[in-house]
């Protein structure tokens, strides 16, 4: 029934599996990928035909992640998996990038890859084998995909790579960095990094490459047992076409992209483009659509033909030269922290938003309930490119350049028992025209500096391009929006002073080597210092008080025997401390408390009550109290929050109180004096020698109760009077008869007994 295909080898310390012909038979590729106890399956379709004018390539990458594959069962409330989350839109947009080059120009029939993980084992992270199954599937499927592609995970600890590391090494090492590559070339760059150097970097990335090709070998041997034919692609000659238009419009192209302005550029261009439909406007359909295609090329010849002839950009700098950056801080009153980062035509403002714990973002994953502390959102209007479009919940290319963004930032957070705030950090890009995730970089630092989070140092980024033509290739450093559509490479790099924190490359070209790899690198370096001079000027470190309008946090620890006393019975106590002070309280199971709120003095009342608690009455010391209640001899009062103490009567006073009423009522507020504790914990407290009104102690001008006399020895206190029972013998002595007779047992004399109760052993032998 089925016709199962397997290769496998090992790798990384576990066995990598290959495996079709079993499962999701009718779609043109389908691959069961296993790695350790993790299982993926990816399944490939493909378009037979082309819509009717359509003129571009429709790939679409689906990733999920399956809570049965962990063995758990969904959050909320349909309790099943629903729209793609933040993660499994990074999954499907990790697929994507590095496959999409590998179609040949022209194709455009749609292809659908979806990525479902059945199994997952918590060890090692699943996305590295989908981008595995993934390739397995395409390279099967007879689709025209000059692949495979292989991918691996590398991480960096104690001066070594490793293979594939554990999800909670990856997590706490410092490196965290996935890869994608063809057997000649790298195609793909995703990291993490804690300030690693550029060689280290580097050195990774080419190990990540060695591991691929192994994959790559594997995925090869599968494909030699189990591909379908590959399809039959024409390949259209549009060469009279494209010399065409280059005479149509080549010079005016040439012109507009000599206009450093982006507006008038853009003008220019579309009157260009407005031209080249008007001259096949006699044409038909298809070869409408294919001059209006080839115009781009035209485009692109013209551009990176200037820059690989004598360096000279589409806005006049050189290929190393940093466009024009204005930074301010602090422009927006009401925020904890703001910045308004500005480099050429793009703009971001950032925002930082400081919070408490329970604003922390709850993360249900395979892995299960986590929480994170740091978020950054990256928005970008449709006004900020100068055009209509849709405006709303964020794209998958909003969640990719945020969550690249949070990578370059999260390495220099400082720890939360340093800052025990939740970050929030908003960019919302105001203007584009190139590398806004860079910008959102540099306007994050700067925000979170400005609400004073310290940072171990400021971050800046930068995106380079690259022009690739033959072994020609030249390396531009803040590539304008159009170098990035025309250009080869979309590399960025983002760090501090001492080391890179991210990394993200993707290539439109079949790779680069290391050569390229290594001098795009250096030259982002350089790039890097620069930006953050500029950013220097306008602050260079994190301010050291935070906004008035922010949310002050006192962490406290106390004891684990104590939690119950702060937090009492069903949360009695610390919920009377929250409504009475105006503070926030949250305290952990290690005992760790964290008070917040805008106003100092409801954390120091909240603080000093929690102390009160924890704390040890002390004799002889002086404390603020309340009166719970009342009873004949005195009055009990509650002090240092959850101590209780008893006031005598005598206490209250100088003078003779007849009623403890008469001085004190229940909720009235005293101060009391802590004369004795006694071997049971109970508290003997005074009011009388307490000033009422200040606190002060006062002296004590009762006089001392006079010693009672010694008894002494009492002597022979003479005969004494006989007992009147004389000698009782042990109940009274001989009292004589009873009375009324024998009376028998005591059951039968109550009035209504029922003998037929009375014991066995009280009964007569009758």
């Amino acid at each position: 029934m089925f016709d199962v295909k397997t290769v496998s080898m090992e790798w990384g310390g576990k066995t990598l599996t290959l495996e079709t012909g079993r499962i999701a038979r009718q779609a043109d590729g389908a691959v069961l990928a296993t790695y350790g106890e993790t299982v993926v399956l990816c399944a490939v379709t493909a378009a037979k035909s082309v819509k009717e004018g359509q003129d571009f390539f429709p790939l679409t990458v689906h990733y999920q992640e399956k809570f049965f594959a962990a063995g758990r069962i969904p959050g909320g409330f349909f309790k099943r998996e629903r729209g793609a989350t933040e993660k499994e839109t990074l999954v499907s947009r990790l697929i994507d990038r590095p496959v999409r080059p590998l179609f040949p120009e022209g194709f455009y029939n749609e292809i659908n890859v979806i990525a479902q993980v059945l199994s997952y084992d918590g060890e090692v992270e699943p996305d590295v084998l989908a981008m595995i199954a993934a390739s397995a599937a395409l390279t099967i499927s007879g689709v025209p995909f000059m692949g495979p592609i292989g991918a691996v995970r590398v991480g960096y600890e104690d001066g070594a790579y490793t293979l594939n590391p554990r999800q909670d090494a990856a997590a706490a090492g410092a490196l965290d960095l996935v890869v994608a590559a063809t057997g000649n070339a790298v195609m793909m760059v995703e990291s993490q990094a804690r300030e690693l150097s550029e060689d280290v970097m580097l050195g990774a990335v080419m190990f990540a490459h060695d591991e691929c090709k192994k994959v790559v070998d594997l995925i090869i041997s599968l494909a030699e047992k189990a591909a379908k034919d590959p399809w039959d692609v024409a390949v259209s000659d549009n060469t009279a076409i494209k010399d065409q238009l280059k005479k149509l419009i080549g010079d005016d192209i040439a012109a507009a992209y000599k206009l450093t302005d982006k507006s008038a550029r853009s003008n220019a261009l579309n009157a260009a483009r407005d031209k080249a439909k008007a001259a096949f406007a006699d044409q038909d359909a298809q070869t409408q659509m294919v001059a209006i295609k080839t115009v781009k090329k035209v485009e692109a010849d013209i551009v990176r033909g200037a820059i690989l002839k004598d360096g000279t950009r589409i806005d006049g700098r050189s290929t190393t030269q940093i466009r024009p950056i204005e930074s301010m801080v602090g422009f927006l009153p009401r925020t904890h922290g703001s910045a308004l980062f500005t480099r050429g035509e793009t703009q971001a403002i950032c925002t930082t938003t400081l919070g408490t714990k329970d604003a922390e973002q709850m993360i249900d994953g395979l892995e299960g309930l986590s929480y994170s502390n740091f978020m950054l959102h990256y928005n970008f209007p449709p006004y900020s490119v100068g055009e209509v479009g849709r405006f709303g919940a964020p794209s998958r290319r909003d969640t990719g350049h945020g969550k690249l963004a949070w990578r370059a930032l999260q390495a220099v957070l400082p720890s939360k028992e340093e800052f025990p705030y939740t970050i929030r950090v908003v960019s919302d890009i105001t203007e584009s025209n190139g590398s806004s995730s860079m910008a959102t970089v540099c306007g994050g630092a700067l925000s979170m500096m400005d609400a004073g989070v310290p940072l171990t140092r400021p971050v800046s980024g930068i995106a380079m391009g690259l022009i690739l033509e033959g072994d020609e290739f030249t390396v531009l450093s803040d590539i304008l929006g159009d170098e990035d559509h025309l250009g080869d490479m979309d590399f960025k790099v983002a760090g501090t002073s001492e080391g890179i924190t991210t990394m993200q490359m993707d290539i439109k070209v079949a790779g680069i080597t290391k050569e390229i790899f290594a001098a795009a690198l250096n030259q982002a370096k350089e790039g890097r210092a620069h930006i953050l001079g500029e950013m220097t000027k306008a602050l260079g470190s994190a301010r050291t008080e935070l906004s008035a309008h922010a949310p002050r946090i006192e962490t406290l620890q106390i004891d684990k025997s104590k939690i119950r006393d702060v937090i009492g019975t069903g949360g009695k106590v610390i919920r009377e401390i929250v409504a009475t002070t105006g503070a926030k309280v949250d305290i952990d199971d290690e005992g760790l408390i964290k008070i917040s709120s805008s106003d100092l003095s409801q954390i120091e009342a909240a603080k000093n009550w929690i102390l009160g608690i924890v704390e040890e009455p002390e004799v002889g010391k002086i404390y603020d109290g309340k009166v719970v209640t009342i009873v004949d001899f005195g009055a009990f009062v509650n002090f240092m929050g959850g101590k209780d103490g008893l006031v005598h009567v005598s206490e209250m006073k100088n003078e003779r109180v007849e009623k403890p009423t008469d001085v004190v009522s229940e909720g009235q507020a005293v101060k009391v004096k802590v004369l004795e504790i006694d071997p049971r914990g109970k508290v003997r407290l005074s009011m009388r020698v307490v000033d009422q009104e200040t606190g002060a102690e006062l002296e004590d001008t009762r006089p001392a109760r006079e010693p009672r006399e010694p008894r002494g020895d009492r002597g022979d206190r003479g005969d004494r009077r006989p007992r009147r029972d004389g000698d009782r013998g042990g109940r009274g002595g001989d009292r004589g008869p009873r009375r009324d007779g024998d009376r028998g047992p005591r059951r039968d004399r109550e009035e209504g007994g029922n003998p037929d109760h009375i014991p066995a052993f009280l009964k007569s032998d009758d």
